[in-house]
């Protein structure tokens, strides 16, 4: 029997992010859609798409989902509303259906920088100083300059511009005030200028880093190294075309054990399953700081995510398969058999980093 997947996403519609000029972010999902339903076709699934508007009643109406196996999940909370990320997964988890990526407590979690730096900081998970300020506690501000401005609940790089570091009281108290007033309280993080690496864990019981990715910059000395919106969205921008990625990053044995060690440890704390992708840079001491961590990346054919996985030695569809695949791990969930079969069974090399395939008999 044909495993029957739904890819459940939300629907762009008009948002705040329109008159931000960032909508580009918001409408990217539709790329994954696309691309995620032509490798579950070409593995013999059934799939429907079932994209998703406010309110969440309608949500639920939508969520009937009573004629499918398992839920692919491209969900990235309502535009202008990015707490409703973890709405889908914490329904699904309630009923009982399989689903990709991370659990709802996860997502909830790292959609929150604050608490993630909080419990980083608590784990000995090396992050940069910071505070969370508006203009009424702008004035309890105690860090070291340069600083890094950003909102405290968005992701895509939404808020994040040549301005965003800042140097002296005059712009932080600028960037403070805009940042506040389009999103609510201000991260306000001490800005480490070192080398920039991201890495995508895969895995549930047994987990995996996918090859390390270093962000290259090349940009004027008035330009802050930092990937802003601009970087990943708008191809015409200084920025965009400043930054570029390679893959694998070129380090050493050591630089990627700790790569891997660090990214496995966070994502092992904030509780995140399927795949995330960990943001970290490094000090002038050579230490290794978590940034961020991004439960859910996107996994379009030309994100991040699908780069590192095809450097890995897989496909696309392989890629899909693995995500798939995980969802469905009894172990962690208690799920009974699927009828995913797929044609393509395939396994990733820890200690070759590289992902073997070969077709199913």
């Amino acid at each position: 029997m044909r495993a029957r997947v739904a890819i459940v996403y939300n629907e762009p519609i008009p948002s705040r992010y329109d008159t931000a000029g960032e909508e580009k972010a918001v409408k990217g999902v539709l790329d994954a859609v696309v691309a995620v339903r032509r490798s579950l076709l070409e593995l013999d699934c059934e799939v429907t798409r079932v994209p998703l508007t406010p309110p969440f009643e309608r949500v639920v109406e939508k969520l009937g989902l009573k004629d499918v196996d398992q839920v692919f999940n491209l969900f990235e909370g309502f535009c202008g509303q990015p707490e409703t990320e973890a709405l889908v997964p914490e329904y699904l988890e309630g009923i009982g259906i399989p689903f990709t990526g991370c659990p709802a407590t996860a997502l909830g979690l790292c959609l929150d920088k604050a608490k993630v730096k909080v419990l980083l900081q608590a784990a000995g998970i090396p992050t940069p100083d910071f505070q969370l300020l508006n203009l009424e506690t702008l004035h309890m501000f105690q860090l070291s300059y340069p600083c890094i401005v950003k909102p405290r609940r968005e992701d895509a790089s939404h808020g994040i511009n040549v301005a965003s570091v800042v140097n002296d009281s005059t712009s932080l108290l600028s960037q403070v005030k805009l940042v506040s007033g389009a999103y609510g309280n201000s991260l306000v993080e001490e800005f480490i200028n070192g080398r920039e690496f991201n890495a995508t864990v895969i895995g549930n019981s047994q987990c995996s880093v996918l090859p390390v990715s270093e962000i290259i910059y090349s940009l004027p000395p008035e330009m802050p190294e930092i990937l802003t919106f601009a970087a990943k969205w708008e191809p015409d921008s200084p920025y965009f075309r400043g930054t570029k990625v390679v893959c694998p990053a070129k380090i050493t044995a050591k630089e990627r054990e700790n790569i891997n060690k660090l990214a496995l440890a966070a994502f092992r704390l904030l509780g995140c399953r399927g795949y995330a992708r960990v943001d970290m840079r490094m000090d002038r001491e050579g230490r290794l700081n978590v940034i961020e961590v991004n439960s859910n990346p996107d996994i379009s054919p030309d994100a991040g995510a699908a780069r590192q996985a095809a450097a890995a030695g897989m496909d696309y569809t392989c890629f899909v398969e693995k995500i798939v695949r995980i969802a469905l791990e009894k172990e962690e969930h208690g799920y009974q058999d699927s009828s995913f079969t797929g044609k393509r069974q395939a396994g990733y090399n820890e200690n070759t980093a590289t992902y073997t395939r070969v077709q199913a008999v």
